[in-house]
């Protein structure tokens, strides 16, 4: 086998053994065994529930979708033209909401802004008890604040990257004949930008039309998506033939979302120049930039707040602020933590993360040289491996646990099954990372260096491998803080003694007493952490921004 057939079959072959198998397995279950029949699609077009689930699916993500560019756009502009100090922190801190697990977040929601939360019970003290209060609990608003919470930094990443590598001349033309600042971005900058706001727009679309989580835990049972219909018709009302034909409904719509995506990210790839980001970013600023930046950066840290409400409530006792509860997570004074103790649950989600990379890593740059060919098929193939980074992680692990239950492949006891579903959902960054890079390569280097003689091996070392460098170890970093925060699939396959921190987080927050809630905040605190530490060094090896989804 050549190796370029090798690139093709590796990850071809993994995502068509861990993901394309489980999901058919599945299916068949659903359907009987194997027997397909239109009786499930004919219950779903004549029942008027199910139909009103797919139209809410659809324009809550429409409206999240919209929100979510309102509040991502100012922050790219931020990024892509000012340089300020504490750049690279805030920026880092950006990306959390997007990895942080849906537990830990919907707890900085209510921490913020609960019946007990930080703003009500700010206002009750300014006001008296009777003052106003924040009722947004199991309501469509909290909803779409969740969602553009989650998916702003999406936005800020691929259009910054895109924004910060424009050529300043286009800008300085337009002032020569005349135009201001605001028709110079309206005629120039803007439909530069389309490209970039269209293919982020797509993916935070993607994103909310198949939340779940969010929905769950925030919005309540009356506002039911999908995703969530298909977890209740499972797990609850056990109509395995409505849901897998829901399933399939969903598979359809994400990947046609994600075919259109393929092919607008494929026109936003980025020249890759020598130009150094210092004269793209803004050093010397009017005070009318300044206060724009200050601006967005203050309403920046509002958009944070829930994280911030969460640390704050790990560090409240009844006798004021102190590290009570974390240091409560390395003494383990019951001796036992769901058989391991929370030292030990650390360890399970740092290890796990490790193997997780490295899979993730092969199979993502494996795939991300066979989508950067060009070729008609270039999307179809980029919409494909992208599809169990947006497929519900309940779904994939009940697939697992379908699928790998009997030998030659059975998983249930092992390990390896939690290993495999995070390097599913977290190789899809590597790709989103490296492919705009790859895109990017200017072509008459490789040629160059094939006329004077290299063969294909030493390109790639010589060539290939010192421009990537960067993307990779942004990758690396993404997939390693995916498999730490992931949740929904390590819920439905976790033995006690693999129990990992999002788990742990869940576990703790079902079990009465302030020591179990103070130590869950706690681990929730301790995962910002890591994640955080991870996206500050992303974006020092970040070459010009570039490599974000």
């Amino acid at each position: 086998m050549t190796a370029g057939r090798l690139l093709v079959f590796g990850p071809l072959s993994f995502l068509g053994v861990f993901f394309l198998y489980p999901l058919v397995a599945i299916l068949a279950r659903s359907f009987g065994g194997g027997s397909l029949g239109l009786e499930p699609f004919q219950l779903l077009l004549g029942d008027s529930y199910y139909l009103g689930r797919i139209w809410f699916t659809l324009w809550q993500a429409a409206i999240s979708t919209v929100l979510t560019l309102i509040l991502g756009l100012p922050v790219a502009y931020l990024f892509a033209r000012h340089d300020f100090p504490g750049k690279t922190i805030l920026k880092a801190l950006t990306t959390l909401p997007f990895i942080m697990p849906t537990i830990v977040v919907a707890m900085g929601f209510i921490a913020l802004l609960g019946p007990q939360g930080l703003v009500n019970t700010g206002l009750s003290n300014l006001f008296g008890g009777g003052g106003p209060r924040i009722q947004i609990t199991n309501t469509l608003t909290i909803i779409f604040l969740a969602h553009a919470f989650y998916n702003y930094s999406i936005v800020v990443r691929i259009v910054s990257a895109y924004w910060s590598n424009l050529s300043p001349q286009f800008g300085e033309s337009a002032a020569m004949l005349g135009a201001g600042r605001f028709q110079t971005f309206m005629r120039v900058t803007l439909p530069l930008l389309l490209p970039a706001i269209w293919s982020s727009a797509i993916l935070v679309f993607v994103f909310s039309f198949t939340s779940f989580g969010v929905v769950l835990v925030l919005g309540g049972p009356q506002f039911a998506t999908l995703e969530v219909t298909i977890y209740e018709l499972t797990v609850k009302l056990f109509r395995l033939e409505i849901a897998g034909a829901l399933a399939i409904v969903q598979l359809v719509f994400t990947y046609l979302f994600l075919l259109v995506y393929s092919r607008t990210q494929a026109r936003a790839a980025i020249p890759i120049s020598l130009v150094p980001t210092e004269v793209i970013s803004r050093r010397h600023r009017s005070m009318r930039d300044t206060l724009i930046v200050v601006g967005i950066v203050a309403a920046l840290v509002v958009v944070l707040s829930p994280l911030l409400a969460l640390i704050e409530r790990a560090v409240s006792t009844q006798d004021g602020y102190s590290l009570t509860n974390f240091t409560a997570l390395f003494t383990d004074d019951s001796g036992s933590y769901f058989y391991r103790s929370p030292v030990q649950v650390i360890w399970n989600s740092v290890r796990f993360a490790l193997a997780s990379t490295v899979i993730a890593m092969i199979v993502g740059t494996a795939a991300a040289y066979v989508i950067a060919r060009p070729g008609r098929r270039s999307s179809i193939l980029d919409a494909l491996f992208m599809l169990p980074l947006v497929v519900s992680a309940v779904t994939l692990g009940f697939g697992f646990l379908v699928a790998f239950n009997r030998p030659p492949i059975d998983l249930r006891g092992s390990w390896l099954i939690l290993v495999i579903a995070h390097s599913l959902i977290a190789y899809p960054f590597v790709i989103r990372t490296l492919l705009p890079v790859l895109r990017g390569m200017p072509p008459h280097l490789k040629e160059s260096a094939a006329v004077l003689g290299a063969s294909p091996l030493r390109v790639f070392i010589h060539i290939e491998i010192p421009i990537i460098t960067r993307a990779l170890l942004v990758g690396a970093t993404f997939a390693f803080a995916v498999s730490m925060g992931e949740f929904g699939a390590s819920l439905l396959l976790v033995r006690p003694e693999f129990t990992t921190i999002p788990v742990a987080i869940f576990r703790l927050l079902g079990q009465p007493g302030e020591a179990n809630i103070g130590q869950a905040l706690a681990m929730s605190t301790m995962l910002m952490a890591v994640v955080a530490l991870g996206f500050v060094a992303i974006e020092r090896f970040r070459y010009r921004d570039i490599g974000g989804f």
